[in-house]
């Protein structure tokens, strides 16, 4: 268990999907019971940031409201940085159901001595399965107060560790573990994924 706090991102309107997303059953769980149960194995705390507050309270954790509300993710993140009871902080979207507690626990070791640490694949960054300092406050309320709403925007102002997909490919398969599931043809290929993992363990 590290010393460190897991932030599950909850607070998007689901629009594509037509119905919360959160709630959504991949597997045996729903998407936001699976990505919390692999941070509670590595943080020793664990927040959800937006959405319903009924989630949080089903789920035993500590819901966190915006306090600078209708910038996206970076809202969540900006809050949650606030309440955050350590120094650093996995931010992890609801919608991303393959995420294992060896990937979290190592992005959370390459954060030291940076701000953010975010991983990369090809030629994308994946700003929602990322780690982010309170170091970063100041940077991101300077780019708040300007307006602004891209998560990956923030990078240049700030102390970023790139990490590799090399060295994410070690620990996870990337197509898997950094799949998002925002619409109906998602979420049948995420269930398929999952049933096909769940036969491979077996």
């Amino acid at each position: 268990m590290m010393k460190a706090t897991g932030v599950i991102l909850a607070g998007g309107k689901s629009s594509r999907m037509g119905a919360d997303k959160a709630l959504i059953n991949i597997g045996q769980k729903g998407m936001i019971e699976s990505v919390a149960s692999e941070l509670e194995k590595v943080c020793t705390e664990v927040l959800i940031s937006g959405g319903d507050v009924n989630i949080g309270r089903r789920l035993g954790l500590k819901f966190i409201a915006d306090l600078i509300p209708g910038r996206g993710p970076l809202s969540g993140i900006h809050a949650s940085l606030h309440a955050a009871a350590y120094e650093s902080c996995l931010v992890v979207a609801c919608d991303m159901p393959f995420i294992n507690a060896d990937l979290a626990s190592f992005m959370l070791q390459q954060v030291e001595g940076y701000d953010v640490a975010v991983p990369c694949h090809g030629i994308y960054l994946q700003p929602l399965f990322a780690v982010y300092s309170k170091s970063c406050l100041p940077a991101l309320e300077r780019y708040l107060d300007t307006g602004g709403i891209k998560v990956s925007a923030l990078f240049p102002m700030v102390k970023v560790n790139y990490v590799s997909e090399e060295k994410i490919s070690l620990l996870a398969d990337i197509q898997t573990v950094f799949f998002n599931v925002n619409t109906p043809v998602d979420l049948t290929k995420a269930r398929e994924m999952a049933q096909k993992t769940s036969k491979n363990i077996k």
